[in-house]
C-alpha cells in the first residue's frame, strides 16, 4: 500500500515528469498535493495502470486534490538545458503555479534543485511508494499522452497516437524514412547502429 507522506497531516506536493526518454514532445511535469488523509481508490505508479485506469484517475485527482498543476518544456528548450535540467524546470513551473504552497516536497528519482525555500526529499521509485507522487504521475503522463495524440494527425507517419514519442522500433524507422519534424528533439544521441536512422 503506497504511504500519504512522510509526515501525518502536513502539506506535501508530489512531483513526477514524463516524456524524459523521448524523441519527441515535450517533457511534461506535475505537482500534486492531496488532502491530508485521503485517499484516491486505484491510484498507483502510472506505469502499473492501464491507459483507461489512468484517464479515470485524473479525472479523480483533478477534482479531489487539494492542489494540483502541470507544466510543460518544450523540445526546443530540452536541446539548450538538457533533459535533465529540462525535467526540474517543469516541475519547478508546475509547483510555482500550485495554488495552495507546499510545506514540503516529494520528488520521484534522485536528482532536483531547490525550490523557492521549501525543503524536499528524491525518493527512488518514489511513485510506487506515495500517493502524492503517484497522482503527479498520472497527471504527468495523462496531459503528455493527451498533447502526443493532439500532434499526431499533423505527423501520422510517427505513429504518436501509439508510442507517444518514446524510441520505439517504429519510431526510429519512420525517423529514418521521413527525417525528424518540428517535434523531434535534436539533442539525443544514438548508439553507431542506429545513426543511419537519425542522420
Amino acid at each position: 500500500m503506497l504511504e500519504t507522506g512522510l509526515v501525518e497531516n502536513r502539506l506535501e506536493a508530489g512531483c513526477d515528469e514524463a516524456g524524459r526518454g523521448c524523441l519527441a514532445g515535450p517533457v511534461c511535469a506535475a505537482a500534486v498535493i492531496l488532502k491530508p488523509g485521503s485517499r484516491i481508490e486505484g491510484l498507483n505508479d502510472s506505469k502499473k495502470l492501464t491507459e483507461k485506469q489512468r484517464d479515470n484517475l485524473r479525472t479523480v485527482i483533478e477534482k479531489e486534490a487539494l492542489a494540483w498543476a502541470v507544466a510543460m518544456i518544450w523540445q526546443h528548450e530540452i536541446d539548450e538545458i538538457n533533459i535533465l535540467n529540462a525535467s526540474i524546470k517543469a516541475m519547478h513551473q508546475a509547483l510555482a503555479e500550485l495554488k495552495t504552497s507546499p510545506e514540503f516536497i516529494l520528488v520521484d528519482g534522485n536528482r532536483f534543485k531547490p525550490f523557492k525555500d521549501i525543503p524536499y526529499q528524491t525518493i527512488i521509485k518514489g511513485d510506487g511508494k506515495f500517493l502524492s507522487i503517484a497522482a503527479a504521475s498520472i497527471l504527468a503522463k495523462t496531459h503528455r499522452d493527451e498533447y502526443m495524440l493532439n500532434i499526431h494527425n499533423a505527423f501520422p507517419v510517427y505513429n504518436w497516437k501509439k508510442n507517444k514519442g518514446y524510441p520505439t522500433p517504429e519510431h526510429r524507422s519512420a525517423i529514418g524514412l521521413h527525417g525528424r519534424c518540428e517535434h523531434h528533439r535534436q539533442s539525443f544521441k544514438f548508439k553507431p547502429k542506429q545513426l543511419q536512422l537519425w542522420n
